[in-house]
């Protein structure tokens, strides 16, 4: 069976062709990195993961090229840096929250199960490439200056795409410009020459981070959003590729804005050949919301007792995941990781110390039907039924679910002592802001098999290594 993905854009569901075999290019829009990763996050790092390991099954593991941002410029990074560092420049401070949050969004991702991407790059290194879309479509007139910002004229796009050199906009979306206009938040401002016009760089305020402004403007500025993912994306994976993924909350307007930076600057009717996108996740049958008190991060769940009243390893996360389609809306509910954990542990104790062999066809031929993990947890259960420990082993090796025995390790009474010794003073130099200290104790920690996670609360829980 071929691979088959669904496309957004089309609406369909087609043959997966790369535009190179021995070079498939997947680009996935990355974090934010200002606080930790709430559990929408981690549904689409957990499914575009498994894409990642089944597209180098099937081309080889040299042959595939994962790039996921880093967002590291944003107003909301300034804000928690303003926050958390008062005495500190802002354009400083910025720094020091970008540095911890992606240690911790890298040690969530890794704790549920996800491969480091091919390339991980960060907006603030690719501000030469930004500053090179932003000339190419001024001079295009795709683009134009005002009160020292860039925006872009999604109505010059379209008079392009009437002539038939460029998509429209709004064909990712489904919707004309108007309906878009109705349907939208408009950031009213006296100079935009139309309310649809976004702003592809703006001024930074004197304490805010800035670089050289691009089409001759004077003062320092810093990069729309939209703007970051065009740039990173053609640094990285070139002027088209194959796969760009999100979640479905990013078609409009930071997909469809991607598509009309690059497809008017590099003069290509399409960016990616497949655009895939996971659903929403509500959590216990509603929206999740701070405001409602449902929000929770991957953290939370994986070091408190936040959710259902316990933790959560995470294994048992990835696998829930992986339990709804990923273009289905997900329900997260505490019986949904409560009924995952109980096939994991009963997998696990069926598996045993059986060697894992080849992953089963049938669990393969699922994945390739568009990642069909229902289908794919069917098949897993077959093999649970018939007895075949060793192809259920490979499928959970395959999918990076460790069998629960080999993660519910003890700590030894000595060392557990010497960590708790350690962990406090690690949580005092955290206190005075010693972060060199903090990190050398962490460092430590890790060498004698023990890993932390720091809570949202300020305070440290820790365990063994798995």
């Amino acid at each position: 069976m071929s691979l088959k993905l669904y496309d957004t854009l089309t609406r369909s569901k087609r043959d997966f062709r790369p535009i190179d075999a021995g070079r498939v290019r997947m680009y996935l829009c990355g974090p934010t990195v200002y606080d930790f990763a709430h559990i929408g996050n981690g549904r689409a790092m957990i499914v575009f993961d498994v894409l990642f390991r089944l597209l180098r099954h099937l081309y080889g593991e040299a042959n595939v090229v994962y790039a996921r941002n880093i967002t590291d410029v944003d107003d909301k990074i300034n804000e928690r840096a303003a926050r958390d560092f008062p005495e500190l420049p802002l354009n400083v401070a910025f720094r020091r929250v970008t540095e911890t949050t992606t240690k911790e969004f890298h040690e969530d991702v890794e704790a549920i199960g996800c491969l480091q991407p091919s390339i991980e790059p960060r907006a603030t290194e690719h501000i030469e490439e930004m500053r090179q879309i932003i000339d190419r479509l001024v001079a295009g007139g795709f683009a134009y200056v005002a009160q020292d910002h860039v925006l872009f004229s999604p109505a010059a796009m379209d008079a392009a795409a009437a002539s038939g050199l460029l998509p429209r906009y709004g064909a990712l979306a489904n919707r004309t410009l108007d309906e878009m206009l109705a349907g939208a938040r408009i950031d009213v401002a006296p100079y935009k020459r139309d309310p649809m016009d976004f702003v592809l760089w703006k001024p930074s305020k004197p304490e805010e981070p800035g670089w050289p402004s691009p089409a001759g403007i004077a003062v320092p500025g810093r990069p729309g959003w939209h703007l970051e993912c065009s740039a990173m994306s053609w640094k990285h994976l070139g002027e088209t590729f194959d796969i760009h993924g999100g979640g479905i909350d990013l078609v409009f307007p930071h997909h469809e804005n991607e598509i009309a930076q690059s497809c008017s600057a590099f003069g290509h009717k399409v960016m990616a050949n497949h655009w895939m996108h996971n659903g929403f996740l509500q959590v216990e049958g509603q929206k999740m919301s701070k405001s409602l008190g449902n929000f929770f991060t991957v953290n939370e769940l994986l070091t408190t007792a936040a959710f259902g009243g316990r933790n959560w390893l995470g294994p048992v996360l990835r696998l829930a995941m992986l339990g709804t389609h990923y273009r289905q809306p997900m329900d997260w509910t505490v019986s949904g990781m409560s009924e995952a954990e109980r096939i994991l542990e009963d997998w696990s104790a069926f598996i045993g110390a059986t060697a894992a062999g080849e992953i089963a066809p049938a669990v393969l031929a699922a994945l390739e039907d568009d990642l069909n993990t229902p289908q794919m947890m069917a098949e897993m259960h077959a093999l649970r039924k018939s007895g075949k420990a060793a192809e259920l082993a490979a499928s959970l090796r395959f999918l990076n679910i460790a069998p629960l025995a080999r993660l519910k390790l003890e700590i030894p009474a000595e060392l557990a002592r010497e960590a708790q010794t350690l962990v406090a003073a690690r949580s005092a130099a955290r206190g005075r802001k010693d972060w060199k200290e903090a990190d050398r104790l962490r460092d430590e920690l890790l060498a004698k098999g023990i890993v932390l996670k720091d809570n949202k609360d300020g305070k440290t829980s820790w365990g063994a290594k798995h």
